[in-house]
């Protein structure tokens, strides 16, 4: 096997599609990015969608700016991450029957509450790594046999965003063991569907994709005709692109954690394991034949700080991040749960929604700011203490490396995070770690180095102030009993 020379990645995300081309040594290619926003279509009654194929145009928009920019450089395969959890039937003719229902749609939480009276959520959890919740597959199907059934009976099967664009490219799809472990419907430790969740639903398991890492090769004559430089080259199956975001920010074992602020934010250790067992109140998915991913989920991330930003008509950002800066922790008085796209982590709450306390005439609006980016950064700190719980580390030793556009464009929500979680936050200079993650697991793949060989650049150090952590302590447990007295009695 020839050793490869390009890898040309494709990141849809949870905001916006973006497609580049990566060397052998795992480097960016400067000016083959190329990159179309989008959000989801959201309704009052907890909607979160998007249409399948608007969203494959934008990805074809993506490759065939990035061909341009790539000029003669030879691609010797195509990554692909997407958003996990999203799921959209087709019928026999391969056409959607129903939009792209996303991770973000909370419709699905009473089907959620019966699946959890008729079976043992406890040992779904150890079997599958994921609670029974609206965000996953078995909460989605039930409820959408009862909600949509003329739609759910002309569906032939059912398909993440990325298996449907590879059924758009070559005719077929294939569900990769990361796609496949972020659904609730995969054994995580036998790699297979789990029969138990399967029987439990109106779907019958041919609906579902069969599992495959292999890569696809031979593109139809029309995307043939179209891309020629890709028509033979191995096109990989999507991953979720939480996994895809370790890889490519180098966090590859139980001593780094990836703290991610993206639209929604994440907290995730990767690590090599043939085997694994999901820690309470936490998801665990499978990455492939011997890596595995655990962590915490916030629905709430860069999402509500932009809704605040634009419904408080906050300064421009710069003037923000001034204001946020000379602030002092918990000043405002306020006590805030960020849950306005629900909980996933660690409270599994997807019917909770925001809430405030404390608020008063003299509250400013750059204070609710200030309280809800304090706040996610207390939900963060306990799913680090879940993790620091279920795998010990050696006191002071475990890296937490901040990713995404969230922690990223904000150094004073940066900082926030440090003095909350009371340890050093290393900001990632990967310009795109889910990105980057889907090319080198592709390059390890056709014969390049393991993924934790290569080598992935860090930046500025965030030092915790103590002082800061202390009252942050108090902060947390304010939020507890809030959380307490509004989400548990609700």
């Amino acid at each position: 096997m020839s050793f490869p020379e390009h890898i040309m990645a494709i990141d849809a995300g949870s905001s916006s599609v973006r497609c580049s081309l990566y060397d052998r040594t795992g480097n960016l290619i400067e000016g083959t990015r190329a990159s179309f926003g989008y959000g989801f279509e959201t309704t009052h009654d907890g909607g979160a969608t998007l249409d399948a194929d608007k969203l494959c145009e934008l990805v074809f928009r993506a490759i065939g700016e990035t061909l341009v920019r790539a000029g003669a450089r030879e691609i010797s395969g195509v990554a692909l991450s997407t958003f996990w959890h999203g799921v959209l039937g087709v019928d026999r003719r391969d056409n959607p029957t129903t939009p792209v229902f996303t991770w973000a749609d909370r419709r699905a939480a009473g089907a959620a509450a019966e699946l959890r009276g008729w079976l043992d959520e406890t040992a779904v959890h150890r079997r599958t790594g994921c609670m029974l919740h609206s965000s996953y597959l078995p909460a989605k199907l039930l409820w959408l046999s009862r909600s949509s059934p003329q739609e759910f009976g002309a569906t032939a099967r059912w398909l993440s965003p990325g298996e449907y664009l590879h059924l758009k490219l070559f005719g077929e799809a294939t569900a990769s063991t990361s796609m496949a472990a972020g659904t609730g419907l995969f054994d995580q430790n036998h790699a297979i569907w789990d029969s138990e969740l399967l029987d439990a639903l109106p779907i019958g398991a041919g609906q579902i994709s069969p599992i495959s890492d292999e890569p696809s090769r031979g593109l139809r004559d029309e995307w043939a005709r179209r891309w020629p430089a890709l028509e033979e080259v191995p096109w990989f199956p999507a991953l979720g692109d939480g996994a895809c975001s370790n890889l490519g920010s180098g966090c590859v074992g139980r001593g780094r954690l990836a703290l991610m602020v993206g639209t929604s934010g994440a907290m995730r250790m990767l690590w090599q394991a043939g085997s694994a067992e999901p820690p309470d109140g936490l998801w665990c998915y499978r990455v492939g034949e011997s890596r595995f991913v655990v962590g915490g989920a916030l629905s709430d991330g860069g999402n509500l700080v932009a809704w605040l930003r634009k419904t408080l008509r906050l300064p421009e950002s710069e003037e923000t991040e001034k204001l946020l800066a000379g602030m002092k922790p918990g000043a405002h008085g306020l006590t805030f749960l960020p849950f306005l796209a629900g909980e996933r982590g660690p409270g599994w709450a997807d019917t909770a929604n925001g809430t405030v306390t404390g608020l008063s005439m003299a509250t400013e609006p750059v204070e609710m700011l200030r309280a809800a980016m304090e706040a996610i950064a207390l939900r963060f700190a306990l799913i680090a203490q879940r993790l620091d719980e279920a795998f010990p580390y050696e006191a002071g030793a475990r890296e937490i490396v901040a990713t995404g556009g969230g922690l990223l464009g904000s150094p004073a929500w940066t900082g926030i995070m440090a003095d909350a979680l009371g340890r050093p936050i290393t900001v990632s200079t990967v310009p795109e770690a889910s990105s980057r993650g889907a090319a080198l697991l592709a390059l390890e793949t056709l014969g390049g180095p393991k993924v934790e060989e290569f080598e992935a650049p860090l930046g500025e150090i965030y030092e915790p102030d103590p002082s800061r952590h202390e009252v942050y302590r108090e902060a947390l447990e304010h939020q507890r009993k809030l959380y307490d007295a509004v989400v548990r009695k609700g």
